[in-house]
């Protein structure tokens, strides 16, 4: 039997808002945000802070203002955030060259074989964090574990500044207690589902087997079935290459009327743009995803010549998509909006478009739901 793995999974704290007070020492301590500098604009990312008011990426700046009248409201600054992630990056380096970076401010490590020769897995994501803080003046939490998912999920216990282990011998008593809403593709919609089953932690999701949970929440289920019981082989890919940028919505009623579902689009549409924004992300091909409340499922795209960046640009195209669909009379459940086939325009877009990329409509979308992965 192969020895266990040691993934690493490193979350640089509210990493944004942090470089923002770092380099601003009079914002030190104050509920910052960093996003559209107008009303109308959308928060990219918190301050912890300001989290502290209830205020959360992608909320609409207005709302974001009402809850902290004194909210500190800075542009972003993509081009600094960038470079302080490669100084981030050549730290991990250092230690190994499976590095996958999920975006500008996180990513997996594979430290199994290091090349330091460090036995404990630990005590490199120790040395790296204080690392990170030496080189840059900021924090970074970590998850250690025999897994992906695991690393991921550890990560986020004790943020911000933090660091947990879970050991191969307590991942399925860790598993097992786990709230549902924090395995992956369980977002608001699907957790108020699974209570309504039953299913409140990982131990009682592993009580299902794996014809039901297929049967009540189709492919999903089967990733539930495997990820509860630690069967989690992916690996740590350096050379993972990111091929769209997306999210969808799940409604908690069914939608009837068309211009309520172009607002909820329009919602989607700024969350994928600043998923873009801050994956360094653009593409030619927009496709629109919708699901009625029977489950049927159609898909519309439309491939441009040039990069796709802005939400505004993606709203004309949703809108010319959508004309397109008929709503059945039960109604819709879930929209969702991608973009794909990307372009060499990438750099070159979203320096371009930094500043327009946050500011829109107030965002008054549900819970947006991430897909199992």
């Amino acid at each position: 039997m192969n020895a266990p793995r040691k993934i690493i999974h490193i979350d640089m704290d509210a990493f944004f808002a942090s470089v923002e007070q770092r380099d601003n020492p009079e914002f030190r301590g104050r509920p910052l945000v960093v996003g559209g500098n107008s009303e109308r604009g959308v928060v990219a990312a918190a301050s912890y802070e300001a989290r502290r008011f209830g205020i959360r990426s992608a909320m609409a700046m207005r709302k974001a203002l009402t809850k902290c009248p004194g909210l500190v409201v800075v542009p972003p600054r993509m081009n600094i955030y960038h470079a302080v992630s490669l100084e981030i990056r050549e730290i991990f380096l250092e230690y190994t060259d499976l590095v996958e970076p999920l975006s500008l401010d996180e990513a997996f490590l594979d430290v199994t074989r290091n090349k330091k020769g460090m036995a404990s897995a630990s005590l490199i994501a120790q040395e790296i964090r204080a690392r990170i803080y030496e080189r840059t003046g900021l924090t970074a939490s970590a998850g250690v574990s025999i897994n992906k998912f695991l690393a991921k999920v550890a990560s986020d216990i004790n943020k911000p500044n933090g660091l947990t282990l879970v050991a191969p011998e307590q991942a399925d008593a860790f598993v097992a207690t786990l709230p549902i809403e924090k395995f992956y593709g369980v977002g608001k919609v699907t957790a108020d589902r699974m209570h309504r089953l039953g299913i409140k932690t990982g131990a009682d999701l592993r009580r299902w087997p794996l014809d039901q949970l297929e049967a009540q929440f189709g492919k999903a289920g089967r990733g539930y079935y495997h990820i509860v019981r630690n069967q989690d082989a992916r690996p740590v890919n350096p050379n993972r290459e990111r091929h769209s940028v997306g999210t969808e919505d799940t409604f908690e009623r069914d939608l009837h009327d068309r211009r309520e579902m172009l607002i909820r689009l329009e919602a989607i549409a700024h969350e994928v743009a600043r998923r873009m924004a801050k994956n360094h992300f653009t593409g030619k091909t927009l496709t629109l995803k919708v699901k009625f409340a029977d489950f049927r499922q159609i898909t519309r795209s439309k491939t441009v010549d040039d990069a796709i960046v802005d939400p505004v640009r993606m709203m004309i195209l949703t809108r010319r998509l959508f004309a397109g669909v008929q709503i059945p009379p039960r109604g819709v459940r879930l929209l969702g909006l991608t973009v794909s086939n990307t372009c060499s325009e990438q750099v070159r877009g979203w320096k371009q478009w930094v500043l327009p990329l946050f500011d829109g409509p107030d965002m008054q979308a549900d819970p947006i739901e991430t897909p199992v992965g």
